[in-house]
């Protein structure tokens, strides 16, 4: 049996005495953290929250990157019966303070002077008594009236046998029906709502899904995903349990050098990244000798596939001349040393885990949502199946409705929505948990994903077109970034087109393409007539009512910051239909140009 409660993984996190259980990095320099010292930074927040007047059921806001400060606020707040409530560090002033108000969080933690400028501006819309934050605190910043505590000040006092144990005694009251987060949604399509998960949830959860993977003492997994989506937090909280030191990296752009440093056995990513890797190989591999290497290594590679995808060693010359020259140096961008690729948040898309798979990586795709806890599918070493996010976890229910919706039920589904009864009660039907996504289930019991069901395009002909898997195909070109398919209640489908600007940029100037902005260079024939050609060549593949007609190539980036990705990096589609209203609605103002059939 697994863990009851997020306590026993507390517990065991922090009772493996002088063993490193963490690392992060302290003036360049990667520092070892043991459970000991987990052990003691834990007990002492936890007292310090408790003579704040903090007790069970009171909420506890996070606002930070990954840093094992974050962990240790956590863990502190759950041992005692707080009620954590994570927000991601990318979120603005506003958006912040809608998720204090609606929590009622009494105690914000802080990682640094910025963030604490960022909850000054909105300060007055909280209830938040008491700020702590992680960096030094420059006394100049010091701007509002709620108190703030340096995080140093809290561990001035060692922590006494006694305290220890009456605490450890404490926590394991805690029960597996006790409320331990509030995790607000991340809105692909409206406002945030607080996901209200007990510890029996998440510890249900976690019994089963990581469990095939077989971690032993001695692997490494990064901490990179933002600590405030579940999925990042669950694994966390499994390589804890397991005993896998967990490497702490607080900003994406340095994961880079973290993985050279670190050399993880364990990667787990979002699709985004594992697509950021590909894109950069192609880069390196884009002419010339190097090309026509890496095309013998894809073809290699396609030709041991299936016994790659069974988790085997393919032992032809062929394929170990390809590893050296090509394989190794893709795992070598991990770090070198990754037993196990994973991969959650959004579909990764069965081209993206087809070309990882011809380059001998098998990732381990799996599908859930925060009310889930999060897994309710994955693809683990022993049952693997590309192209579906594997068969659904043994203490789970999963079946598919009339409409192809996927509902589901088990201990791991959530209590409800935080003050919003009617909302919880539509989330279900009789009893089953609505996902909001459309699926099937093969005869081996293999779960695939075809698209939100929000996301469906309905044309004004009455076909159903889902968006996914053909920005999922578009996304697999080297030249574009993001793609968002148009068409809902329209004639016909078209797509939105993010450029991958390093490519399209190199390519421009080895064709004599002349700008001086990228507004400039998305307009010119040359380039829309290449983005047109990645289009006409996908709609061979389609149906002739998903052939995409008409492209609007816009110059610009979709960031987190800027409003077209969450912070899980899924697409907002309607946030990004209604940035590009007027460039959409001119693209159909036109007749349907016949230039891109099939």
């Amino acid at each position: 049996m697994g863990p009851f409660t997020l306590i026993d993984i507390i517990l065991s996190a922090v009772g493996r005495g002088p063993s490193c259980v963490a690392k992060h990095k302290v003036d360049d320099q990667w520092t070892d953290i043991s459970s000991q010292q987990l052990r003691e930074s834990v007990i002492s927040l936890a007292r310090t929250l408790q003579d704040w007047g903090i007790r069970k059921g009171d909420r506890v806001a996070i606002l930070s990157e990954n840093r094992p400060e974050w962990a240790i606020a956590d863990f502190a707040a759950l041992s005692i019966g707080a009620v954590d409530v994570p927000i991601y560090a990318t979120l603005i002033a506003e958006q912040a303070a809608a998720i204090l108000k609606d929590s009622g969080a009494r105690v914000l933690f802080l990682s640094s002077n910025e963030q604490y400028e960022k909850f000054v501006s909105i300060q007055e819309q909280t209830a938040v008594e008491k700020v702590v934050i992680f960096d030094p605190v420059e006394t100049e910043s010091d701007k509002g009236w709620v108190p703030v505590t340096a995080w140093a000040e809290i561990f001035s006092a060692p922590v006494l046998p006694d305290t220890g144990a009456a605490w450890e005694r404490a926590a394991r009251s805690i029960q597996p029906d006790d409320l331990a987060t509030i995790i607000y949604t991340s809105g692909t399509t409206g406002t945030p709502k607080g996901v209200m998960l007990t510890h029996g949830n998440i510890a249900s959860n976690m019994t089963f899904s990581l469990a095939q993977f077989n971690f032993v003492i001695g692997d490494v997994g990064i901490s990179f995903l933002p600590l405030s989506h579940i999925t990042a937090r669950h694994l966390d909280y499994c390589l804890y349990l397991h005993g896998v030191v967990v490497a702490y990296c607080p900003h994406i752009e340095n994961l880079p050098q973290a993985l050279l440093d670190v050399k993880p056995t364990v990667i787990v990513a979002v699709p985004r990244v594992y697509e950021k890797v590909r894109e950069k190989a192609n880069a390196k591999a884009s002419s010339g000798l190097k090309r026509r290497i890496f095309s013998w290594a894809m073809r290699t590679g396609e030709a041991n596939l299936e016994e790659v995808l069974r988790g085997e060693t393919p032992g032809s010359l062929a394929w170990k001349l390809a590893n050296a020259f090509v394989y190794s140096k893709i795992r070598a961008g991990f770090g070198g040393r990754a037993r196990f690729f994973i991969s959650g948040g959004a579909p990764l898309g069965y081209d993206l885990a087809r070309w990882y798979a011809c380059m001998s990586i098998r990732i381990h795709e799996g599908y859930g949502l925060t009310e889930t806890s999060p897994v309710i599918a994955i693809n683990t070493p022993a049952h693997h199946r590309i192209g579906t996010v594997g068969q659904c976890l043994p203490n789970m229910e999963c079946r598919i409705a009339d409409d192809g919706e996927i509902l589901v039920r088990g201990p791991a589904v959530f209590r409800g929505y935080w003050q919003r009864e009617q909302e919880t009660r539509d989330a279900f039907a009789d009893g089953w948990f609505r996902t909001g996504d459309i699926g099937k289930v093969d005869a081996d019991g293999y779960l695939s994903i075809t698209d939100r069901k929000k996301d469906l395009i309905k044309t004004s002909g009455g076909k159903f077109i889902a968006p996914q898997p053909i920005e999922g195909r578009l996304k697999a070109n080297s030249f574009i970034a993001e793609a968002a398919v148009l068409g809902d209640r329209r004639k016909f489908p078209s797509v939105l087109l993010a450029p991958q600007f390093a490519e399209l940029e190199a390519w421009a100037q080895e064709n004599g393409v002349r700008y001086s902005s990228r507004s400039e260079l998305v307009r010119d024939r040359k380039v829309q007539e290449l983005y047109e050609g990645i289009v006409h060549d996908l709609n061979h593949s389609l149906a002739k009512f998903e052939q995409l007609k008409k492209v609007l190539l816009i110059p610009d980036e979709f960031s987190i910051a800027s409003g077209e990705l969450t912070p899980s990096m899924k697409l907002k589609r309607r946030a990004v239909e209604k940035k590009y209203a007027d460039q959409i609605n001119a693209l159909y103002s036109e007749e349907p140009a016949p230039a891109l059939p099939a």
